[in-house]
């Protein structure tokens, strides 16, 4: 693609500054831009990597009006940087069609225009939505339900009963709906629980690669619309993670817990079950939450605490090598003290 300056503004509803001829025929990060790319810097702190960028232009904030290159200036330029890839990259979909080597249940329903690849699988009274992607191996069970729009990459299984909501996209690997991990112990050996309840995933989700959300012990594990999950992250049986929230990489949170909307789960933070994370959360990656936390808290450390007492801790945990060397010399002379007041009384005696 080969766009100006002032054709990009315009597409993006924000203003330029230089000449409105500059030409554009790709993106890049800021140290490896080339001649001809856009690139962006989202933080005026970076804004000394404008003067040695060989891109043609940059998105910049509005603090930034002067470089030695053309400039966009855009209220959230890290949102502009996402709608110019969108631009430069669009999505390409692939023609509708159902392959012949797809396995489809007689009494499974699809919806118009679907995609079903090669060795995907959809079982008894499945549906599909209209103009839904289903990418090789792909596996549907039976009674599943997946809305419309949606983009399942390889190799995704989205068990029996489980429902899909409108526009998901489901990354390789993902597991929706397997069994949550309940075990009841009998005579010093685990007797599986049957899960029998379900995953309900709503609109506008995304879930990265290798993720599972397990089904309920009954009822629902719901993920809200518009969540984000990234790769690796384990959501248990009866679940509930609201709207909008994000999910960062390897989170684990365990049976019954609920995740309020907006929150946001730092990479490997791990949650207790049957405790409640309000909305509006931030909690530093490492974390472990073992207790309630509280609408818009930002969290940090192993228990969570407050994050200004975390970093508090953390300044004296740096210390604790030379605390524990003041009080082992304080501890030799209360000893040295106590043994000449003993004798001292034995003299005195």
């Amino acid at each position: 693609m080969r766009l100006t300056l002032q054709e990009i503004a315009e597409r993006l509803g924000i203003e330029f500054i230089g000449s409105p001829d500059t030409v554009v025929t790709g993106m890049a990060g800021i140290d490896e831009a080339g001649e001809g790319d856009l690139t962006f810097v989202a933080n005026p702190r970076y804004r000394k990597r404008l003067a040695t960028t060989r891109a043609a232009a940059a998105i910049v904030p509005a603090e930034i009006r002067e470089a030695p290159l053309a400039l966009l200036v855009a209220p959230n330029p890290y949102l502009a940087f996402a709608l110019a890839l969108e631009m430069f990259y669009p999505a390409s979909r692939p023609a509708p069609g159902i392959a012949r080597e797809a396995w489809i249940d007689p009494s499974a329903r699809l919806g118009a225009d679907v995609t079903v690849m090669p060795f995907v699988w959809i079982g008894p009274g499945a549906v599909v939505g209209a103009c839904s992607v289903l990418h090789p191996l792909v596996s549907i069970g039976a009674g599943a339900s997946l809305g419309e729009d949606c983009l399942i990459h390889p190799q995704v299984t989205i068990r029996d009963r489980c429902v899909v909501g409108n526009r998901v996209i489901l990354h390789s690997g993902v597991v929706i709906g397997a069994d949550g991990f309940g075990f009841v112990p009998e005579g010093g050996r685990h007797r599986k629980i049957p899960q029998v309840g379900i995953v309900r995933i709503e609109d506008d989700v995304e879930i990265g690669a290798s993720s599972c959300v397990d089904r309920a012990t009954m009822g629902e594990t719901r993920i809200g619309r518009g969540t984000k999950i990234d790769n690796l992250v384990q959501v248990a049986h009866n679940v509930r993670v609201g709207e909008d929230a994000i999910l960062v990489s390897q989170v684990g949170i365990s049976g019954s817990a609920s995740i309020g909307d907006r929150s946001v789960l730092g990479g490997q933070v791990g949650v207790v079950g049957h405790i409640r994370i309000g909305s509006d959360v931030k909690i530093g990656a490492k974390s472990g939450i073992h207790r309630p936390v509280a609408d818009g808290s930002v969290i940090a450390g192993i228990p969570g605490m407050p994050y200004l007492e975390f970093l508090q801790t953390i300044a004296v945990f740096k210390t604790l090598p030379q605390l524990r060397g003041r009080v082992l010399a304080l501890e030799k002379e209360v000893e040295s003290l106590k043994a000449m007041l003993g004798d001292k009384e034995k003299e005195g005696g």
